[in-house]
């Protein structure tokens, strides 16, 4: 039995497409753009380089040229990949290159355009990137509410990458599958909520697999949970047949392509783990995408049109 058959809710919210950002107030201040262009998708503006920001915490406004787009998303990844950047630099770095992934993987239109903007040296890691963005979409649902969820500052990034390591040495699963996985499936434990089936936690377990794999430990614990799912994938032979466990862990194909890029891009590249661990948590409903920050709560789940009229995005 996998993880958690029917909590695919949660990876689709978290994964889910489009080139929107988190709002990080629940009363953001309107700003009005000085230009736009129309985008295809319900719930998402790109702005040209003119644009005044959004409302405070709202999603990244980008670029509406794919050119210029690409040679943000460079700007964004050399911000990463400096030493010398401050935090909140990284922050609004790591917000633009989930976003431009996002819009670049809804648009295969424009890969002529915007691959060709990518250094030779940042290629490899574009290029799974944007795959797994796509993978990813595959799997998406557009619902007509936002979830009965708490959105929490995830544990700090010393301390999970800690425990991937931890859980590498102990189980063989190699510590970039489990950061990959704990990406897709709760954005590193800022989704706190409960799928329709029941799975709980950073890694999103049943409680039944836990209670299998978790040696007594508190579902809800990055540690615990992290740890036990080195062991479920060893169990089911991730030394010998890596897909098949990660398609034990998510029985969907997509999602094993998916947690394979991630992993890819982590093994290439440790330090692109710098700007994963700043995404955010986005929620794809038929009012368009939307962006849940850090401190929403929701304990009954809340008609889409309701919360953007007062969270716009």
């Amino acid at each position: 039995m996998n993880v958690r058959d029917s909590s695919l809710a949660i990876v689709l919210a978290t994964t889910l497409l489009v080139a929107v950002g988190c709002s990080q107030s629940t009363s953001p201040d309107a700003a009005t753009p000085t230009a736009t262009t129309a985008d295809p998708r319900p719930g998402v503006t790109m702005l040209d380089e003119t644009t005044q920001p959004g409302p405070v915490g709202a999603q990244p406004r980008l670029a509406a040229d794919p050119a210029q787009l690409a040679d943000d998303l460079v700007a964004d990844e050399r911000t990463l990949h400096d030493p010398s950047a401050p935090e909140a630099a990284l922050v609004e770095a790591a917000r633009r290159q989930q976003a431009a992934y996002r819009a670049i993987g809804h648009h295969p239109e424009w890969d002529g355009v915007t691959r060709a903007r990518i250094p030779s040296s940042m290629l490899g890691v574009y290029d799974l990137n944007v795959d797994a963005r796509r993978q990813l979409g595959e799997l998406a649902h557009a619902m007509d509410t936002v979830p009965a969820w708490r959105i929490e500052a995830p544990a700090p990034a010393e301390e999970l990458l800690g425990y991937y390591r931890e859980a590498e040495s102990a189980s063989g699963v190699g510590w970039n599958y489990l950061a990959a996985i704990n990406l897709i499936e709760t954005r590193f434990g800022r989704i706190n909520g409960v799928s329709s089936a029941g799975a709980q936690g950073p890694m999103q377990f049943m409680p039944s697999t836990f209670a299998a794999y978790g040696v007594g430990g508190d579902i809800h614990s990055p540690h615990d949970s992290i740890m036990a799912a080195g062991r479920m994938l060893a169990a089911n032979g991730f030394t010998a047949d890596r897909d098949h466990a990660i398609y034990r862990y998510n029985n969907a194909n997509a999602y094993v392509q998916a947690v394979n890029d991630y992993a890819a891009v982590l093994a290439a590249d440790p330090t692109a783990f710098t700007g994963y661990y700043r995404w955010e948590v986005y929620y794809p409903t038929t009012a368009g995408d939307v962006l849940l920050p850090i401190g929403y709560v929701a304990t009954e789940p809340i008609p889409a049109g309701e919360y953007l009229a007062t969270h716009p995005q």
